[in-house]
């Protein structure tokens, strides 16, 4: 039947009902239920109408108004509309729910109606639509003080799961969960599942959500991230969270992870994959590591190479095998491979290498790259590990989204690397906020000053002085005043760029305004930089790997003992260095990171994780400039 079709027959009935109501709310004088009696009663009309079909109650609601029962029509075609849902005509129950809209004056049944909409919406596939019904619902929800039902929370996690905001999207599961009398253990296992997919920086932000519950919930996850990989440790620290929280529903989860074989490991499907996670840790034995050795890049494949030789522990049993990517054909791998008796490989580092290596179909050894392909998909026995500046700019951006920043500018240098930071900076805020951050491009010469002025609106100030001082026969000492629109700039470029940059920033605000923090990638920072006069710079928040930043992560012995023995080196090759110290580490935790969602390796690149692309991101954290020194704070 066409909704044409179906919208005859209750044409007339629907204006009457309009009438009806009409009429009865200009002449009663009866005073306004409360919402909740009004809830209740559609819950009891509910309840005894389970039996009927949407189309029956739209008939029932007719007969209502024919024996003047106006509020019990209005319950029938509220609980029709829901029906309709249920009965996967979504079409119609948007439809009745758009008439019924004018003759709600219950605040639960309007509010009731709008969930109602925006589930219509989501059926439909009308994201946008139905994120702006919740909108309108919670609104309902505050002018009558109500509390957020089930199907709210429900809806609201689905929309915010398919515009790809997981950290919203779990925050609603939770307080779904939380209230859901009706919660299965297969509710539990999606919301566990939906923590295990979070990067440490987004499961800081979720707490800071505060949702039911989280803080068993984060503890729980904090433990099987660290230690997943060990199942001895990881126990004992299950038997610890238990003992606090006795009572907690993700019980469940842990009774799961305390068994051998947990029901929430991620199967392998492939041959190949199988046979990886039937090596226990540290049974690799032979591993090849392809990094440039000679040609123009010989210092960065001998930096990571002193990475990788500093996490070496001769008595691990391994033999490392350094073949040269600048040297070797790469279709005589495979051969050079089984003569070894190779394992695993490390590499290539260069991205052309990585490339030529793939190509090599016929090599199934386990393979951690150390750079990303262009366009190809990653087999299951390979890994890749990203270092893309463009993941910072994320985790950067949906942080400082949540910081009540409202109006923020980023300024950019004109390089490609600073531009694909930038744009991904201010797609990630508009992704979340629906508002573009204005950027404004610089240049490293005597010009950025002025462009500078100009995005922060002093210009414009100066000129409005020199325009009055020209009029009046005395001069006007004045005060230039900046942009009141600006709440916070992100910068991006160079360490010598920011450091021209910042103090440009600081003169150019007034003295009547608020202080504009300023925050910026890790390509404005440098521990050169740290060790000369850093004033400059006080006050400059940055994302850093912990490598190179004073903090919790960094391995302080080796960084000490690196700056000795390496001290002029720079900070890209710094970077090369933990990336190959990482990388060894890596070899013996991948596969338990393939089998555990949950396992993260806490490296010197950052944070680790696995995706379901087979590429390892980064999870950075946060430096501060602050007079005369440069220290880790908490920002997630």
């Amino acid at each position: 039947m066409t909704l044409t079709k179906w919208f005859s027959p209750y044409k007339s009935t629907l204006c009457a009902l309009a009438t009806v109501v009409i009429l009865a709310s200009c002449t009663s004088t009866e005073p306004s239920k409360k919402p909740t009696s009004a809830t209740n009663k559609a819950e009891v009309v509910q309840e005894r109408e389970t039996n009927l079909t949407a189309e029956q109650l739209v008939e029932q609601a007719s007969a209502q108004i024919a024996s003047n029962d106006n509020d019990a029509a209005i319950t029938s075609l509220l609980a029709a509309s829901e029906l309709f849902l249920t009965e996967e005509k979504p079409h119609k129950a948007l439809w009745l729910t758009k008439q019924l809209t004018a003759l709600m004056h219950s605040p639960a049944q309007q509010y009731q109606l709008s969930i109602i909409e925006a589930r219509s919406f989501l059926a439909l596939e009308k994201v946008s639509e139905a994120y702006l019904a919740l909108e309108q619902s919670n609104t309902l929800k505050e002018q009558a003080e109500l509390s957020h039902s089930v199907d709210y929370f429900k809806t609201l996690a689905n929309v915010q799961t398919i515009r790809k905001l997981p950290i919203a999207a779990l925050d609603a599961n939770l307080r779904a969960f939380s209230i859901n009398s009706q919660a299965s253990d297969s509710d539990i296992e999606l919301i566990w599942q939906q923590l295990c997919q979070l990067s440490p920086w987004q499961h800081q932000q979720l707490i800071k959500m505060s949702p039911p519950l989280i803080k068993g919930w984060s503890k729980l996850l904090t433990f099987a991230n660290k230690f997943g990989d060990n199942d001895e440790r990881l126990q004992r620290y299950l038997v610890q969270w238990q003992r606090e929280f006795n009572s907690h529903p993700a019980q469940y989860i842990a009774t799961n992870l305390s068994q051998p074989q947990s029901l929430l490991n991620k199967e392998l499907s492939s041959d190949v994959n199988n046979s990886v996670s039937n090596l226990e840790n540290n049974e690799y034995r032979n591993i090849a590591v392809i990094i440039p050795l000679s040609g123009k890049q010989e210092r960065a494949g001998e930096a990571l190479q002193q990475g990788i030789l500093a996490a070496y522990n001769i008595n691990s049993g391994k033999t490392l095998h350094f073949i040269d990517s600048a040297t070797v054909d790469m279709t005589t791998l495979s051969a050079k491979f089984t003569e070894l008796n190779i394992d695993y490989v490390i590499g290539p580092l260069l991205k052309e290498n990585v490339e030529q290596y793939l190509a090599q179909t016929e090599i199934t050894t386990p393979t951690l790259l150390l750079n990303l392909p262009a366009a190809v998909n990653l087999l299951p026995h390979q890994v890749a590990l990203s270092m893309r500046p463009e993941d910072e700019a994320i985790q950067a951006a949906t942080t400082l989204s949540r910081q009540h920043y409202k109006f923020p500018i980023i300024l950019s240098h004109q390089d490609n690397a600073s531009r694909r930071i930038a744009q991904t900076f201010s797609q990630q805020w508009q992704h979340i906020t629906g508002k573009a951050p204005e950027t404004v491009f610089f240049n490293s010469d005597a010009k950025m000053q002025n462009q500078l002025k100009a995005s922060l609106g002093v210009d414009l100030s100066q000129q409005r002085t020199k325009e009055l001082n020209s009029r009046i026969k005395y001069s006007i000492k004045s005060e230039l005043r900046n942009r009141r629109d600006i709440d916070m700039i992100y910068v991006v470029g160079l360490p010598l760029e920011t450091k021209l940059l910042k103090p440009y920033i600081d003169v150019n605000i007034s003295p009547f305004a608020d202080i504009i923090p300023v925050f910026a990638s890790s390509r404005s920072h440098s521990s050169k930089i740290d060790k000369s006069d850093n004033r400059d710079l006080s006050g400059l928040t940055f994302t850093e790997m912990p490598w190179q930043l004073n903090s919790k992560l960094q391995n302080k012995a080796l960084a000490a003992q690196a700056k000795k023995l390496w001290p002029n080196r720079s900070d890209s090759l710094q970077t090369i260095f933990a990336m190959g110290y990482d990388s060894l580490a890596l070899v013996d935790k991948v596969s338990a990171m393939q089998n555990k969602t949950y396992v993260r390796h806490y490296g010197q690149t950052g944070i680790l994780q696995l995706g379901e692309d087979n590429i390892l991101t980064r999870s950075l954290i946060w430096g501060k400039y602050s007079r005369s020194k440069v220290q880790e704070i908490a920002m997630d």
